[in-house]
């Protein structure tokens, strides 16, 4: 269970469907939703957080549905999050269609995998700035637990995730959650679940004082064309230094031969996401959807990516031994 909600796209209908046929039953779920949680719990209080707890109960709250006969129902399901996203607009007091302006460029792929909590704060942050020339950072708390949420919106651009990276990794921020969209009109959305080992563990207050600093230094690494910087090097833990994890890499393509699975496992790192995104840049490899999951001292990523460099063999294996060489590099 907890591999599928870190690692799987929640918002496909068919990555539930096949959750649920592993499952079985309504009682099967129910005790393997407990068991994973108390697992995780059990392995570290570093290792659990709100972000895992929310998508193991997502993945819950889903398989549920389709356990008791419920048929997929995407554009039922999409509207009621959009008509909640409007109660929510209302709430903070946002005039009456101030959602239309951004809504309207985008495709149902995004209100898929943003809650209503997020395309609300996307509406109020965006409405005036959908043809913006300059790119677009707001920053706020986590309203889910430890960290901040960071919005980016700008003209779309080849290096842009990994000048976000790289700011983050310069920051001293470690990416929980990333989804990556482009609008009808190019643009680049994409949010990120960011934790910082500054604050402690429910210090809101703590997060709340660099929120204004990190947006500051996104719309500084946004601004120019400056040469992307060498991925940080953090001291290695004695753990690690003990007991390594062996880099592994595989990618291969989605039920749908759409786009490609790249998972990746190795020990934890200051700098590695970053490094990682260095590589697909180089090969053009766009990224559509990131999900991390630090386990300890081990980091699990996966990645929803697409290319033409992944349609050729000879590319496939050359990003994978460049990803495998920045994974075992110290």
């Amino acid at each position: 269970m907890s591999t599928v909600a870190q690692k799987e796209d929640l918002s496909d209908p068919e990555v539930i469907r096949a959750f649920a046929l592993k499952v079985g039953d309504v009682r099967h779920l129910t005790g393997l939703y407990l068991l994973t949680v108390a697992d995780i719990r059990g392995t570290s209080p570093k290792v659990w957080n709100a972000w895992k707890s929310k998508l193991l109960w997502d993945l819950f709250q889903a398989t549920l549905r389709a356990l008791g006969g419920a048929k997929p129902n995407a554009d039922a399901d999409l509207e009621a999050r959009k008509q909640e996203a409007r109660q929510i607009l209302a709430l903070h007091s946002a005039l009456p269609g101030t959602e239309v302006p951004l809504w309207k460029t985008l495709d149902l792929s995004y209100f898929a995998r943003h809650d209503a909590s997020e395309i609300a704060w996307h509406a109020r942050a965006l409405w005036r700035h959908i043809e913006t020339a300059v790119p677009v950072v707001s920053v706020r708390p986590s309203p889910i637990g430890d960290g901040l949420q960071v919005l980016v919106y700008s003209p779309d651009r080849p290096d842009l995730f990994v000048r976000l990276c790289g700011c983050f990794d310069a920051s001293g921020y470690s990416i929980q959650d990333a989804k990556v969209h482009t609008s009808r009109s190019g643009y680049a959305l994409d949010t990120f679940q960011v934790v910082h080992p500054q604050c402690d563990s429910g210090d809101q207050a703590c997060y709340r004082d660099l929120a204004g600093l990190l947006e500051h230094r996104l719309g500084l690494a946004l601004a120019g064309d400056a040469p992307l910087p060498e991925p940080s090097r953090g001291r290695v833990s004695r753990r690690v230094k003990s007991f390594p994890v062996t880099p592994r890499v595989s990618l291969r393509p989605d039920e749908r031969a759409q786009r490609w699975l790249l998972s990746v496992s190795a020990s934890d790192r200051a700098g590695l996401l970053y490094a990682i995104a260095r590589v697909l840049a180089h090969h053009n490899v766009n990224l559509q959807l990131a999900k991390v999951s630090t386990l300890g001292e081990r980091v699990e990523d996966t990645f929803l990516v697409d290319g033409p460099a992944l349609q050729q063999t000879r590319a496939q294996l050359q990003i994978e031994t460049e990803l495998l060489d920045v994974l075992a590099a110290r």
